[in-house]
């Protein structure tokens, strides 16, 4: 009896042992069946035919219609100034003047030498119209009479060189002369600028020359106006390839009547090469693969296959489909990252995409 008091012990201790190893070791299927699958939450985006813009991005600089920097023809002292800065101008309109006493007396002395070579000259027909006179004085008088002419139209053109006038219609820039300036031929008196219209040259590489022509509609932005767009048409294109850079010139004409736009501006072009009604899909949807682009592609049952893509011409953020899809396939647009072929997702979008 004392034996087996002491055995009991030991045979509940390897009773609970057996125990403990055997729930341990028992099958787990029925657990398993009992637990809910976790299915990856993922976002999709249904494939359809879209009108897709095909377009050519260029940078460009913005130049007025006509510039021009004012100088002096001739070195002398600014008498008055006319104008301030930024002024709106007409042409032929007076800015500056410079001294110009020593001109406007020379001209003066020569209109009343004119004068009295006119008066000689007449007395002189008269004369020779009874043969008082001879043909010699006669011709010798009326060279007088011309050379002063000439020499008075001269003296006119110094005059002009004097005056410093617009010469188109625009807006003038930082005036640089005051009152009392001597002004040399080399010195900037201020700048002239028309720019109702602006060109914006830039350069198109040489492998979209057969996309481009004269006339084609162009939008450009500017960092000065943020989401704000300015319409315009090409103008002009060069007649040469640079041998460098492989790209073309070409110029673009914008109106710009509120004077938004100013000469110097670096500009966004944006020229629409053609439109295409094709498959397009969100750039964010491809997935990489060297050289290959897959995308995942959810069944009715949620299942995500594998499919590898064909990419057309691209835009910012969205791509064209070649091959590969069909209209109406759902593609992954969010979660790529963490599904895998054959995987079983949990699409979040799926009742917007139906309504």
């Amino acid at each position: 009896m004392a034996l087996g008091k002491k055995l009991s012990p030991l045979l509940l201790g390897l009773v609970l042992l057996v125990g403990l190893l055997a729930f341990l070791n028992w099958p787990q299927e029925q657990a398993g069946q009992t637990m809910t699958k976790k299915l990856t939450p993922v976002k999709v985006y249904e494939v359809s035919n879209k009108l897709f813009p095909v377009t050519i991005d260029a940078l460009g600089t913005a130049t007025a219609n006509e510039s021009v920097t004012l100088t002096a023809q001739v070195a002398d002292t600014v008498t008055r100034v006319l104008f301030d800065d930024g002024d709106k101008v007409e042409a032929g309109q007076l800015l500056v003047q410079l001294n110009n006493k020593e001109e406007v007396a020379r001209v003066a002395q020569l209109q009343v030498s004119l004068e009295e070579a006119k008066r000689q000259l007449s007395r002189i027909k008269n004369l020779a119209s009874t043969s008082a006179a001879s043909e010699q004085l006669l011709d010798e008088q009326q060279a007088l009479v011309k050379s002063l002419e000439a020499q008075i139209a001269v003296a006119n053109a110094q005059l002009d060189d004097l005056q410093i006038k617009a010469p188109f219609n625009g807006r003038l820039g930082i005036r640089r002369v005051s009152v009392g300036s001597l002004v040399r031929p080399a010195d900037e008196i201020t700048t002239l600028d028309d720019i109702s219209v602006i060109k914006v040259d830039f350069n198109v590489a040489e492998n979209h020359l057969a996309s481009m022509a004269l006339g084609q509609k162009v939008t450009a932005t500017s960092v000065a106006y943020p989401g704000r767009e300015f319409s315009g048409e090409i103008t002009a294109i060069d007649s040469r390839i640079d041998p460098v850079t492989r790209s073309i010139l070409s110029r673009a004409i914008i109106n710009n009547p509120e004077a938004e736009l100013r000469p110097g501006m670096l500009m966004q072009v944006t020229i629409e090469k053609q439109v295409l009604d094709t498959l397009v899909i969100p750039e964010e949807a491809l997935v990489p693969n060297a050289d290959k682009q897959f995308v995942y592609v959810v069944a009715e049952n949620n299942v995500v296959s594998e499919r590898e893509v064909m990419v057309g011409e691209r835009r910012p953020g969205w791509v064209q489909i070649v091959n590969g899809l069909n209209a109406g396939e759902q593609i992954i647009v969010e979660g790529t990252l963490r599904v895998r072929d054959g995987s079983e997702v949990r699409v979040l979008n799926r009742d917007t995409l139906e309504s």
